[in-house]
């Protein structure tokens, strides 16, 4: 299983269906909430060159957004 890692907000709607979505899954997820942690959003902006969120990290793929189709494809669902 790969290592899968979401930058979030708490009001982002497009984080809590990606969440949901790895729940239903049972996919296990680190997840950072970017409204609080300065450091984690520093960190997300360097890999994705953006402020938007969801950022969804699997493996070494980085995906802006709730790409539900590349996320499905990149677990191998």
């Amino acid at each position: 299983m790969q290592n899968v890692t979401i930058y979030s907000t708490p009001t982002c709607h497009f984080c809590h269906m990606a969440k949901d979505f790895f729940k239903e899954k049972n996919i296990a997820y680190t997840e950072y909430d970017v409204a609080s942690n300065l450091e984690k959003r520093k960190e997300m902006v360097e890999k994705s060159g953006q402020m938007g969120v969801p950022v969804i990290v699997i493996g070494d793929e980085i995906i802006v957004g709730f790409n539900k189709p590349k996320i499905a494809s990149l677990l191998g669902l």
